[in-house]
């Protein structure tokens, strides 16, 4: 890694990125969340104000979630991976599901974590979050991929007490598969609160009248191995399929400063805690079943607007079990950027992928309104009016979604190419705070821009019932284009007063940091990042 490390925002498809910009074993810690299928709701990025879910992010996977040519490219890829063990795995499972959906989805899986593998530290590990559907399947080719000897543990989070049913047992949980580099992997332990209403069984009451614990003082299995397991003060651990844990001499020292719990029925004696047990203070070590880290409600504070927006406690817990300060983090399907938030948060370098223009832009908010001199890097998007000619001249499709992502809007039919009626994407809007409306978006990239399209917009929002038309043009519209503006009229709001009808907004204003004069009640569908403080930061790097 340079010395002079930039945190790195990417757009684009991250098997690309991963295979083009990330070194070998450059990263120490995976976390990686990846979109399927089973539910069309599964990670989606974001809603309408109405409750519709966007399709843009389950779009942006549609060729990869169907049995097809680039499906067939990424199998072939494995098996020439020179890994003959996820070779031979893929394999197997293709001859099992035959090509359909699943095996699609799995297929892209295998490269991807094959480059993963590649680029994690020999000390590093990686975590995949993921449900039921695919947990099996993809936990077999990590196997291949990592070596089953890698496999750690799987972890079960129980994000919700939701009980609704349809004549099947409630899914309450999430799993997350954790997976090392190698034998020497990075891993602290971590700690959480003891429940106050479970106290230990071996609590026993001292001479001061408080409470204190006891420890055992054997192990389990016998030993003829010295003292440990000759008796001591006449108890024998062998007696009992045990040995002594400690030494004798210990176990003496122990007794003199009355740390030796003696039991009047004559049992064991055990180790006496030197302090009183205190039930609020009590700590325990986190295993592989996490109830303490509750999904976002639709009222906490934390939520942004993302409907599957994981909790930042839940990745907190795995960067600090997993990888210390100034260490690097990945994660290849950032959605709405909690990992690298966190990352951000906890003195981590981090490296976000995106393959939605959308997710990038407001994954760069959120870090700007939580950490205001955060340093970081946005790459694949335009930077200047330069380099949006250029994407436009390349591929007029993806010029249209990196416009809409400028000022929010979210893709007509999740940006698929296709007849648009005219609507190119959707900005939502409360006026009276309660109803939601909606201004379309018009995206020009070409060369040519006249009055027709100003016309053809107000057409578009008198058939969509929608308030406001929204025109975004690459080129500088005419005088006449604007005259025919002006004369569609204002919408008039009844909390925030008038609006132009139809606005027109070239690039260069977008990247001069004008936006669409719209009626919020908030500052866009999704609520502002709250301002971390516990963040060493520096200069904005955009």
């Amino acid at each position: 890694m340079p010395a002079k490390w930039k945190n790195k925002l990417y757009y684009g498809d991250n098997l690309v990125i991963l295979r083009e910009q990330i070194p070998d074993e450059s990263v120490d810690l995976v976390y990686l969340d990846p979109p399927f299928n089973s539910n069309a709701t599964y990670n989606v990025l974001f809603r309408a104000p109405t409750g519709e879910a966007s399709q843009a992010q389950f779009e942006a996977f549609g060729d990869t979630w169907h049995w097809n040519e680039t499906a067939e490219r990424a199998f072939d890829e494995v098996l020439t991976s020179g890994n003959t063990d996820a070779s031979e795995m893929l394999r197997a499972l293709r001859i099992f599901l035959k090509e359909n959906d699943m095996m699609a989805y799995l297929a892209m899986m295998a490269v991807r974590l094959l480059e993963l593998h590649r680029v994690l530290k020999p000390t590093g590990s990686l975590y995949l979050h993921c449900d039921s559907t695919a947990s099996h399947y993809l936990k077999v080719l990590l196997d291949a991929i990592f070596g089953k000897t890698n496999y750690l543990s799987e972890i079960v989070w129980r994000r919700t007490n939701a009980r609704g049913t349809k004549g099947k047992w409630p899914r309450l949980h999430d799993t997350l598969l954790f997976y090392s580099k190698s034998k020497s992997f990075y891993f602290s332990r971590q700690m959480i609160k003891g429940d106050s209403a479970k106290t230990p069984h071996t609590l026993i009451t001292g001479q001061d009248g408080r409470k204190y614990q006891t420890y055992e003082l054997t192990g389990p299995g016998r030993t003829q191995d010295g003292e440990s397991g000759d008796p001591w003060r006449g108890f024998d651990p062998n007696k009992y399929g045990r040995h002594w844990g400690n030494s004798h001499r210990q176990m003496d020292e122990w007794d003199k400063e009355g740390l030796i719990h003696w039991p009047k029925d004559g049992g064991f004696p055990r180790r006496l805690d030197a302090v009183p047990f205190d039930t609020e203070q009590r700590e325990v070590v986190v295993g592989t079943v996490w109830t303490d880290i509750d999904r976002l409600n639709q009222t906490a504070k934390e939520r942004l607007g993302y409907p599957t927006q994981k909790p930042i406690a839940l990745l907190e817990r795995i960067l600090a079990a997993s990888s210390n300060p100034g260490d690097v983090v990945l994660d290849p399907f950032c959605g709405c950027g909690t990992t690298v938030h966190a990352a951000q948060k906890l003195d981590r370098k981090w490296i976000g992928i995106d393959i939605t223009h959308l997710a990038v832009s407001l994954i760069r908010r959120r870090l700007i309104d939580a950490f205001p001199l955060s340093q970081f890097e946005v790459l694949g998007v335009p930077k200047d009016l330069g380099g949006a000619r250029e994407l436009a001249k390349a591929d007029k499709h993806q010029f249209q979604l990196w416009a809409l992502s400028m000022v929010e809007a979210q893709p007509f039919k999740g940006g698929r190419k296709g007849a648009d009626g005219g609507v190119d994407g959707y900005l939502y809007f409360k006026p009276d705070g309660k109803i939601a409306e909606k201004a379309v978006v018009s995206v020009k990239g070409g060369g040519n821009v006249g009055v027709a399209m100003i016309r053809d917009l107000i057409a578009t929002i008198e058939r969509e019932g929608a308030k406001i038309g929204v025109f975004l043009t690459l080129e500088d519209p005419t005088t006449t284009m604007r005259r025919e503006a002006t004369a569609a009229g204002l919408y008039e709001s009844p909390m925030h007063g008038k609006f132009q009808r139809i606005q027109i907004l070239t690039i260069e204003d977008l990247f001069g940091g004008q936006k669409p004069h719209l009626p919020w009640i908030d500052p866009s569908v999704f609520r502002k990042a709250k301002r971390e403080t516990s963040s060493k930061q520096g200069d904005l790097l955009l």
